[in-house]
């Protein structure tokens, strides 16, 4: 075989690789246009492709982690009695000689009796002589007065109760985990939100961006980061009394691959992040193979949230719907969008190499194999040429 024929034969095999993408290349990932066309395996898993707008940016912050999503963050009511409560009862009369203040008490002070502590029993009751059995369960201690009085008021001299919660033993609220002191103690009668509950059990031990608040009510549950109950007030609901929370420690993270200044895993370090950190966290975009149009964020999505994306949802089976958000930092304006677009723990940041280096790539290997083909047939050529210059030496 001729050189020249060698050499066509060659580019025509770098022009078939080049035309079929040249796939056994190396390469950090897939190139943009694989990401953006979707998968060429039917039993691949199927993915939806969103790209990062505006809109798109307020939906996922309206479905942003909230501490009453879910539950209810109104303030609580009344602090009522429930079973093993102490309550304390103080009976008065308007005058000595009623039922309750004998004739001779009138050098006393005031016409009242204390009873003894009692505690509400099983039945959800109190006792008081002459009146019998007061429903005290899931009642405040003015409706337990109010029902004292009108069990008395026939038979003693106008009658007045004032009924005190001594020791409070249900309406409790449980503070556990990475916190300095955790305890079970009684719900503030005034009120108080999520941070004050912490803060009664001695704080978090550790620093607060890698800190999680999960809050427990009536059989649901929900968790956000605790720096969310510092900057977003909104957030930092009431506790309720039988509320449990749980503070716990897990870093958030993300992962970076391809054409960025490093890969691997990196902490936020922070309670979020926006699109724009976790970019410099990974040391910007690569100037020598990045491809600034094709940076794409990997995540798992709720079907609700999919379908406000505009995702057909229809399409995808399971609780999880996978999402490639594609951003483009060609256009200046995919930097503000990148500074709104908040990160989430666990996302997968890729940047995509340019078409460019890919085909840099595949030149570079015709190039290699060329040069390596074409070695033999230099190597003859010049022994060719030394034979026949020996044969013309005089």
């Amino acid at each position: 075989m001729s050189r020249a024929i060698f050499i066509r034969v060659m580019l025509l095999l770098a022009a078939a690789c080049w035309v079929s993408g040249c796939h056994y290349m190396p390469t950090n990932g897939p190139t943009s246009s694989d990401v953006v066309a979707g998968q060429r395996d039917p039993e691949s898993l199927p993915y939806a492709m969103v790209k990062i707008t505006p809109q798109i940016e307020n939906v996922l912050a309206s479905f942003a982690p909230q501490l009453a999503g879910g539950i209810q963050g109104p303030p609580p009511k009344d602090i009522r009695f429930g079973i093993g409560d102490v309550v304390s009862v103080t009976i008065f009369e308007a005058a000595a000689g009623g039922l309750f203040i004998p004739v001779e008490a009138g050098v006393r002070p005031g016409n009242y009796i204390t009873l003894p502590n009692q505690n509400v029993d099983t039945d959800g009751n109190i006792s008081v002589p002459y009146a019998g059995a007061i429903r005290a369960k899931n009642r405040t201690p003015t409706e337990v007065q109010r029902s004292i009085v009108d069990a008395l008021k026939n038979r003693a001299i106008e009658p007045q109760a004032v009924v005190a919660l001594i020791e409070q033993r249900t309406s409790l609220i449980s503070v556990l985990g990475e916190v300095n002191s955790p305890n079970r103690f009684p719900a503030n009668a005034a009120g108080e939100h999520v941070l004050d509950a912490i803060t009664r059990a001695g704080g978090p031990k550790g620093q607060g961006f890698d800190t999680w608040v999960m809050l427990e009510r009536d059989g649901k549950r929900t968790t956000v980061p605790f720096g969310q109950l510092v900057y977003e007030p909104k957030s930092n609901i009431y506790a309720h009394p039988g509320d449990t929370i749980y503070v716990y420690r897990e870093p958030q993270t993300f992962v970076a691959f391809g054409a960025s200044g490093a890969q691997g895993q990196f902490n936020f370090e922070a309670w979020r992040i926006s699109l724009a950190e976790a970019v410099a966290k990974a040391g910007g975009l690569n100037d020598s193979s990045a491809d600034p149009a094709s940076v794409f964020v990997y995540r798992g999505e709720l079907p609700e949230v999919a379908a406000k994306l505009g995702v057909d949802v229809s399409k995808y089976s399971g609780p999880i719907i996978p999402v490639v958000y594609n951003i483009n930092f060609r256009d200046p304006a995919g930097y503000f969008l990148a500074t709104r677009f908040q990160l989430r723990n666990k996302d997968v940041l890729y940047a995509s190499n340019a078409a460019s280096v890919e085909d840099a790539k595949v030149m570079q290997q015709i190039r290699l194999v060329t040069a390596t083909a074409n070695d033999p047939i230099v190597a003859a050529y010049n022994a060719t040429l030394l034979r026949n210059s020996i044969k013309l030496a005089p």
